[in-house]
């Protein structure tokens, strides 16, 4: 079977979905330019499904938010959930026309214009997340910060020309970032900047919104099982598919140092997938490398890492968090994962082997507690080093 990826067009030209059924084994989706390694979402073999079953995967494709998204629904002659997938596409386009920072008419553009001037109304869900994103600014300390813009401007990497700033232009744009600035009102449903200069980007965390309304809009219109990914860094696992024998959707996570090779494999229902890293965007200065995910707390890039994945009930809290614990680091994830047993936590760092080939060390956290009746995940022969991995 060939795995074809149905557009807006292609349907609207009449192509039947069980003609487009996916057979998705072996396929391999390269992480957004943020990541560091591989995603794999997967299927079963086909000789895993039942001989009689008429079911197929099918994958709509849509490019929104400067990457491309995948929906993979399960369809058969008797139900076709196509159409409510394009609407959820639909809507994350929506999504996108009111969060960019890249088009002038966004609601987000005339909040970061008028803000620190008056209180300014928000949107009934854009202001709960932003709510969301001050109580993960005061979950991880400052880690996660939607006003760190000028610190990715000032390095460079807003132009995708990363630069070593002088020492007064890193501690001047550090000035114009911090959330404690940030004032929101629920009662008016407001938020107003209590500095000039201060303003919001979503970036890290808007594909986690869009993939939640997405999964809440399917649910809405009937679909109870389903797999998604924004540029397959970040991905909202929803129901039991089908086709694996009532299990949940599989996720690989790939090896940043044997690209081919998987170090872990996930089966994730109803919860979120994210991952981060600065596997691409990146500038080498005098021998030392510079990523683009920045602290906010301090103004230069977090090192350290390979990446950060995390396992997080939505989509918008494994977006932001995986960010955050990339930028936290070891000891500030088994930290934050001490007091969220809710959450998984996976941080590969660079290592060497005995022959002092490079390698990954693995941090693993809270997956034995999350998930007592399964084996663990990773890779047999790959040692686990993790105070926190219960």
């Amino acid at each position: 079977m060939d795995h074809r990826r149905q557009s807006r067009r292609d349907f609207l030209r009449g192509r039947s979905a069980l003609g487009a059924a996916a057979d998705l084994i072996g396929s391999a989706i390269d992480t957004a330019a943020d990541a560091i390694g591989n995603v794999f979402p997967e299927s079963p073999p086909p000789a895993a499904l039942p001989r009689h079953t008429e079911q197929r995967i099918v994958t709509l494709a849509r490019r929104a938010m400067a990457c491309e998204w995948e929906l993979r629904l399960v369809v058969s002659r008797e139900q076709n959930e196509t159409t409510a997938g394009m609407a959820a596409l639909d809507l994350v386009e929506r999504l996108e026309d009111q969060l960019t920072v890249y088009r002038d008419d966004s609601e987000l553009i005339d909040i970061n214009r008028n803000a620190a001037a008056t209180p300014w109304p928000v949107e009934a869900r854009l202001f709960e997340l932003l709510q969301l994103a001050g109580e993960l600014y005061d979950e991880t300390g400052g880690a996660f910060d939607l006003t760190s813009g000028p610190l990715s401007q000032v390095w460079g990497f807003a132009q995708r020309a990363g630069v070593l700033p002088q020492e007064d232009a890193r501690l001047a744009a550090l000035q114009q970032v911090g959330w404690s600035d940030v004032m929101l009102d629920p009662a008016e449903r407001t938020l107003q900047y209590l500095r000039e200069g201060i303003e919001i980007n979503v970036n890290s965390i808007g594909k986690g919104y869009a993939l939640d309304r997405a999964g809440e809009l399917l649910s809405e219109r009937g679909v109870e099982a389903s797999l998604m990914h924004g540029g397959t860094s970040t991905l909202l696992a929803r129901g039991v598919n089908p086709l694996a024998e009532g299990a949940g959707w599989e996720v690989g996570l790939g090896d940043p140092t044997q690209p081919d090779q998987r170090l872990a494999k996930f089966v994730l229902r109803d919860e979120a997938f994210s991952t981060s890293g600065s596997g691409t965007q990146f500038f080498e200065y005098e021998g030392r490398r510079y990523g683009h995910l920045i602290d906010p707390r301090t103004g230069w890039p977090a090192e350290g890492l390979h990446s950060a994945s995390v396992i997080a009930p939505t989509a918008a809290q494994a977006d932001a968090l995986s960010t955050a614990c990339y930028i936290l680091g070891v000891e500030g994830t088994a930290e934050l994962c001490e007091r969220r047993p809710d959450l998984c936590a996976v941080l590969l760092a660079p290592a060497t082997d005995a022959d002092g080939a490079p390698s990954v060390r693995i941090h693993a956290f809270n997956f034995q507690r999350a998930r007592p009746n399964e084996p663990h995940p990773f890779r047999e022969g790959v040692e686990v080093l993790s105070g926190g991995c219960r």
